[in-house]
């Protein structure tokens, strides 16, 4: 089957899983968390197969824009789809499954950079270390955008709605600090391991990727401690999550699509 099937099919199955779950936030269709998990898992089975087709074309040495893309995405819905049997995290979907789906459609029509043989074990480590650690901070983002509606609405004394549909707010910071934790540790991964495998990243264009996720892993690392020593939670933990994230976004798909989509260049 051609890749636009499959992401047009995947697209909608995770707004399907998305609407049900939002309508299940707002309190308006009673929680279904089978059906969720049931269309983001059918979703998930159109999303592999193009995943592991990119792979499997010997990608350049690093994976490109579009095999990038459609990696992480992929990881960050099998990676909720398996937190969510054990950690209250499913209302994450309604804003991950979505961009999922879209990153799908919008992977396809990118152009592919030039092949070069496949790639070797210890740049397949970096690559699946720095996806995995981009899927939990990605989790962590969306669950820390709840938390910063959860912590507005009661405020403002607002108790109903979404406010209801939501874990406590003690176990909705404990869930983001535990996703912050596995998504630093494997951040780290990605990094060392970059340094040890990759020869040249000056030649590979991969200096402002290295300098953006290091940038990102002192945020991510001074949330981590100022949260154990000086307390930090709260719309302090959100700001300081988001603009994390948002650097490694810019670090791991910026300069990609600077150079093989505005420059042309694999």
């Amino acid at each position: 089957m051609h890749a636009l099937p499959l992401a047009v099919m995947a697209f909608i199955l995770y707004i399907a899983a998305a609407s049900w779950q939002g309508l299940t936030l707002a309190r308006r269709v009673p929680p279904r968390t089978a059906l969720v998990r049931s269309f983001g898992l059918l979703g998930l089975l159109c999303h592999l197969p193009l995943a592991i087709g990119l792979l499997d074309q010997g990608a350049s040495l690093l994976p490109g824009l579009s095999t990038s893309a459609v990696l992480a995405s992929g990881l960050a819905v099998l990676t909720l789809l398996v937190i969510s049997l054990f950690k209250p995290v499913l209302n994450v979907a309604t804003g991950l499954f979505p961009l999922a789906g879209l990153t799908l459609l919008l992977a396809v029509g990118l152009p592919s950079p030039e092949r070069h043989p496949g790639m070797t074990p210890g740049i397949a480590l970096h690559a699946l270390s720095s996806a995995l650690a981009f899927a939990f901070l990605a989790i962590a983002a969306f669950q820390a955008i709840l938390l910063g509606v959860q912590n507005q609405a009661l405020r403002h004394h607002h108790i109903r709605g979404v406010v209801q549909s939501l874990p406590p707010l003690t176990s909705m910071e404990r869930i983001l600090f535990e996703l912050i934790w596995a998504g630093m540790a494997l951040l780290s991964l990605a990094i060392a391991s970059g340094f040890v495998f990759v020869d040249d990243m000056f030649a590979q264009h991969l200096v402002h990727k290295t300098v953006l996720s290091l940038l990102a892993w002192v945020i991510f690392a001074t949330l981590l401690v100022c949260h154990h020593w000086l307390g930090w939670r709260g719309m302090r933990a959100v700001r300081w999550t988001l603009v994390g994230y948002l650097v490694l976004l810019l670090a791991y798909f910026g300069s990609k699509f600077v150079l093989e989509v505005l420059l042309n260049r694999g």
